[in-house]
């Protein structure tokens, strides 16, 4: 079988399982003009970095009802944003999208660029980020790969190979690419990917970028949550943290979270 007809067959599987087992959600709506929101779609998209969607659905939903625009977001202070993230993990995420939406403000008067160069200099808007927002809010045909991109193109069409790198899934993800109707296109592959990986032993692990997620309890990740959880409610002190939280790690988390401008001292007392 040529290429051309093996891609076409590609195709064929993509959309048909699309067609059938489509999933909806919030990010993936028009407003009433009919266009997408950019803005809604860097939130989502950065939500989605590690964590599932149907994690980020609901939490998503609370932030647009909080943040309804990049103005609100950009006007709001770091420790509002911290309190609606709080329970979604990798607070970091939520410190750069609050960054990313002031520097949107600062330079680009609000509006987020279609240009995918100027997206990867807002903070925290890496080249798959960026490549992201551009197709699905401006429907523009770039190539771009994130896991469930992955595991579709290593089960088709790498079934035996190990370590493979994105450089080489790239021209087949080109190739493959449907031009006329990217945003949708894309939309398959991640619903068709998420299929795979739940009926079989996730064939993203054959990536050479596939990072093994250590274990969120008992882990510094749970702790530096707890810590963030219990300030979005009041300022602590360190020992009201230690009573509550019990673990000797603390002094460490709560120095990293500092340095990290997660978290600030004002006398004896942490705050957001």
């Amino acid at each position: 079988m040529s290429d051309q007809n093996r891609y076409r067959k590609f195709q064929a599987i993509v959309w048909q399982y699309f067609a059938q087992h489509g999933r909806s959600m919030p990010w993936r709506e028009p407003g009433a003009d009919g266009q997408f929101d950019p803005y809604k779609i860097m939130v989502s998209e950065v939500m989605l970095q590690q964590t599932q969607v149907s994690r980020v659905i609901p939490k998503f939903n609370q932030f647009m009802a909080v943040f309804p625009d990049i103005k609100t977001l950009a006007q709001a202070s770091q420790g509002d944003v911290l309190r609606t993230w709080s329970g979604l993990g990798y607070n970091r995420r939520a410190k750069y999208l609050h960054q990313a939406a002031q520097a949107t403000m600062e330079k680009y008067g609000g509006t987020l660029p279609h240009d995918m160069e100027k997206l990867k200099t807002l903070p925290g808007i890496g080249p798959n980020t960026a490549a992201a927002i551009c197709v699905y809010s401006f429907n523009q045909p770039l190539v771009f790969i994130e896991t469930n991109i992955r595991t579709v193109y290593l089960h088709h069409f790498f079934a035996d190979q190990q370590a493979v790198r994105d450089r080489t899934l790239e021209p087949i993800i080109a190739a493959t690419l449907d031009k006329t109707d990217p945003r949708r296109w894309y939309w398959a592959l991640m619903d068709y990917g998420a299929y795979l990986k739940s009926v079989h032993a996730n064939p993203a692990r054959r990536s050479h970028h596939h990072n093994v997620q250590t274990k969120f309890e008992g882990s510094v990740r749970q702790i530096r949550g707890q810590v963030i959880r219990l300030l979005a409610e009041r300022p602590l002190t360190a020992s009201d943290l230690q009573q509550q939280i019990g673990d000797n790690r603390l002094p460490y988390v709560l120095e990293q979270l500092t340095a990290e401008g997660l978290i600030h001292q004002a006398g004896q007392y942490f705050n957001l």
